[in-house]
């Protein structure tokens, strides 16, 4: 790592910024794990897109279908795939305790800059706020690798604001993907923003949290790939935008992407987030690949919808060219 425990917090506030992304994980027809594919996406991610982070192994990354050494190898993959142009964060969320800080030690041995954790679920409780603190108190003592909570409703409950003002007086728990209405958000950045960063993962309410609440990080899900091009970074354009002062550019720029966010939005079928995602990836030239079951792969008829939207939309795929050029 490249902080110690007690310098956990002021490390990230000072680099865990910018506009980070929960990476999908492509898988090829074998079902095993395209290293070169995800090795490739992460050099586009970087060095086209200008990403500044990246969220690995998380729900994005189907790891609900891998096996443990396969999680480890993701981590492996990530640092190795950065190669210190951008930061890292590793999913090591699971219903296991020991399988939670067995991932947290491969993180802080492998180069990762921080891990995040999923708030558990929790059978046949009523009240959970007391387990929670018992949960993270008993990961930051095992890791010293700064740890950011994860609050969502798949756990069958929300951590609220208060909870999450409390847990962040622990002193390697650095900031929050907090998967919540905005009041809520909102709320524990104004009782907590001085002790941890909070973020969420919606894209449309990214640039609005910029001007109304002061944030700075994206953290994060995977529009930065996926309504973006290297000849089309208006995310990346309103956001620096944005966090510059100049708010009407910043909100011109992101309206412009209103198409794009509905033909990726209305095409996904419900139950197919992930071949959907995955899809879209290839028609932008990435490395889609495979998902491994229960998960369902988009119909002929799916793609067909799915890619006329795509080229209707808008995003850029090539540098305009000056005529006479």
């Amino acid at each position: 790592m490249r902080y110690s425990r007690k310098d956990a917090k002021a490390h990230a506030f000072e680099h865990m910024r910018g506009i980070w992304a929960a990476a999908l994980m492509p898988f090829d027809d074998d079902l095993k794990i395209d290293e070169a594919g995800f090795r490739a996406n992460m050099d586009h991610w970087i060095t086209d897109l200008g990403i500044d982070g990246f969220f690995i192994a998380g729900k994005q990354g189907e790891f609900f279908s891998m096996s443990l050494d396969e999680r480890k190898r993701s981590f492996d993959l990530a640092v190795e795939a950065a190669g210190g142009r951008a930061q890292t964060i590793m999913s090591c969320s699971d219903q296991n305790m020991d399988t939670v800080i067995e991932l947290a030690r491969h993180a802080e041995r492998c180069g990762a800059d921080y891990i995040v954790v999923h708030a558990p679920v929790l059978h046949f409780h009523k009240a959970q706020d007391e387990t929670l603190i018992r949960y993270y108190e008993t990961i930051a003592a095992k890791v010293d690798i700064g740890i950011a909570l994860w609050s969502h409703p798949d756990s069958g409950y929300l951590m609220s604001p208060e909870l999450c003002n409390r847990l962040a007086d622990i002193d390697t728990v650095v900031a929050i993907k907090y998967s919540v209405p905005r009041a809520m958000y909102a709320e524990l950045t104004r009782l907590a923003g001085d002790r941890i960063i909070v973020s969420t993962a919606s894209e449309e309410e990214w640039l609005d949290n910029i001007i109304e609440l002061g944030w700075k990080l994206y953290l994060c899900s995977s529009p930065p790939y996926l309504i973006q091009t290297a000849a089309d970074r208006r995310m990346r354009d309103y956001t620096e935008a944005a966090l510059a002062g100049r708010h009407e550019e910043a909100r011109a720029i992101s309206a412009s992407l209103d198409p794009v966010r509905r033909s990726l939005r209305d095409t996904r079928p419900a139950e197919k987030p992930h071949s959907h995602q995955k899809y879209w990836q290839e028609l932008l030239g990435q490395t889609g690949g495979r998902v491994r079951p229960p998960l369902l792969e988009l119909t002929e008829a799916e793609k067909v919808a799915t890619r006329a939207a795509f080229e209707s939309c808008g995003l850029k795929l090539k540098p305009e060219t000056v005529a006479g050029q």
